[in-house]
């Protein structure tokens, strides 16, 4: 879809707002430590701070794929028939299910993270972006976030996520990829070809 190597953020906003629907959910998608969170956050706030749902807050290390329905059932389907979704957040130091939050109706809406992209929701979506970034890279963020205790957890992950994505493949289906090496800067990002 887009011919520059180097994207601003208005186009790809102008992009999404033409897409039809009184909510469009925005999906961005990768494998984990790609930077999904970071463009999500630089995407809401280029749209007026558009909502962000993290798959982090249905995901837990028990179950880093497996949370698909609660998703679905709480924000995915009610936005899609134009009302606000609410679902209760995962907390990571816990273990537990915490607060309920609300995801407000919206223009647009944004559902960040591993997976946010599958199939059995794809159809909902009015626009997906693919977070491309190579797995050592996305290793060495991991551990710098998690801390290098983490490394077991972040190679089964790994291995659960490429199992997905060879499944479900999101990358060859969205609408612009992203090359998450490269740090957005002067209001635009870097893309990869196909």
């Amino acid at each position: 879809m887009w011919n520059d190597a180097h994207v601003r953020f208005t186009e790809l906003v102008a992009s999404i707002r033409e897409r039809p629907g009184p909510v469009r959910i925005v999906a961005i998608d990768g494998p984990g430590g790609s930077g999904k969170s970071t463009f999500a956050a630089l995407l809401a706030a280029a749209l007026g701070g558009a909502p962000v749902v993290p798959t982090d807050d249905f995901a837990s290390w028990d179950q880093p794929l497996d949370w698909r329905p609660r998703m679905l059932d709480q924000v995915i389907e009610p936005l899609a028939r134009g009302e606000r979704g609410r679902y209760q957040r995962y907390d990571w130091p816990t273990s537990q299910l915490a607060e309920w939050i609300d995801v407000q109706r919206e223009p647009v809406v944004i559902i960040e993270g591993v997976t946010s992209a599958r199939s059995e929701w794809r159809r909902h979506l009015a626009y997906v972006v693919w977070i491309d970034t190579p797995h050592d890279e996305r290793l060495r963020r991991g551990l710098e976030r998690d801390g290098p205790d983490a490394l077991d957890d972040w190679q089964q992950w790994g291995a659960a996520e490429d199992a997905h994505y060879t499944a479900d493949p999101t990358r060859d289906l969205a609408d612009v990829i992203v090359d998450g090496q490269v740090p957005p800067a002067d209001g635009g990002f870097a893309t990869v070809d196909r």
